[in-house]
């Protein structure tokens, strides 16, 4: 049975509201053209040549979405050289994806971070992506959707972590101290997370509901795969990318989650999904440089020193 994800969201968040978030908090907005792609993306009457005409107002869209339509991962026999064109190859929903996270990252790269190194956190966020569409496939999901939900998944931090900078350095002192999550301690100093924030945003933003609800469930841990509504969604593939370790270690003791999960469930190989997420990464055609590999950040549990882990990225 198909999943009302309006109706999980009202659920799930209940009276929370963006209102709830601190009134000096200065959120991003997404660039005019993906809001109004969003916008009339839903309108069954529209034509392609419309929605092109949309995306050609913003150059830094058309170029990513041409980019991508041209990359080696999507493999175009032909090169594509218009909006139209790649909008048609790529089909409505894909393209509507694609949209919403290159707006969204070019909202939060525009903003500075004193605590978030933007490379290391995109780098880490598309290594993310990767590994949640690998799971999905296992899961017999929606990978697409897995794909954009994780990439995502943190997309608030930055600017979170910046306007709330002395709060977050106590995290990180905490956290070296004895192990802590990062919404444990989210909630336990603002009684809300980023992950709840991000989704209302997001929400707000007029987002699919069901990329919403891969952003709010993605702190779920590995307990989602046992909820009957999201266990093979996913939205549980974006919560298992959210126990690969990032420059914040959000879930301190993610990966050893993970090792869990690998030994209850046979068809998960970690080390050959890492593999495949290191191998797919320069293909992804969303320019993010692998700086640091997933083999490299995960050889605690595969057994590799520092040199043998970057030999065999």
């Amino acid at each position: 049975m198909a999943i009302d994800w309006g109706k999980l969201l009202d659920s799930a968040l209940g009276d929370f509201t963006i209102a709830a978030l601190p009134p000096t908090l200065s959120l991003p907005a997404l660039p005019v053209a993906v809001t109004q792609f969003i916008e009339k993306s839903n309108d069954p009457r529209i034509e392609i040549k419309d929605l092109a005409k949309i995306v050609e107002t913003d150059s830094g869209l058309t170029i990513e979405l041409l980019k991508h339509v041209n990359s080696a991962y999507v493999g175009a026999r032909v090169r594509v050289a218009s909006a139209g064109q790649a909008l048609a190859m790529l089909g409505l929903a894909p393209s509507r994806n694609l949209l919403i996270t290159v707006g969204t990252k070019a909202a939060i790269q525009a903003r500075q971070s004193k605590l978030i190194n933007q490379s290391c956190f995109w780098n880490a966020a598309l290594q993310k992506a990767i590994f949640a569409r690998e799971i999905a496939r296992m899961l017999k999901a929606d990978y697409d959707l897995a794909f954009n939900g994780a990439l995502l998944q943190d997309y608030l931090l930055p600017v979170v972590t910046n306007e709330l900078y002395d709060h977050y350095v106590e995290f990180i002192k905490a956290r070296d101290q004895h192990p802590v999550d990062i919404c444990q301690f989210e909630q336990q100093s603002f009684e809300w997370d980023h992950a709840i924030a991000g989704a209302c945003l997001a929400r707000r933003w007029k987002l699919p509901d069901e990329l919403v609800g891969c952003i709010l469930f993605h702190h779920a841990g590995i307990e989602i795969l046992s909820d009957p509504d999201l266990g093979r969604t996913a939205a549980a593939a974006v919560a298992l990318s959210a126990l690969l370790p990032d420059q914040l270690r959000q879930c301190y003791q993610g990966l050893e989650q993970l090792v869990v999960v690998e030994q209850a469930w046979p068809a998960l190989n970690l080390k050959a999904v890492a593999e495949t997420v290191d191998a797919q990464h320069e293909a992804a055609g969303l320019g993010v440089r692998n700086d640091f590999p997933l083999m490299r950040r995960c050889r605690t549990i595969f057994g590799q020193t520092p040199v043998a882990a970057a030999a065999s990225a």
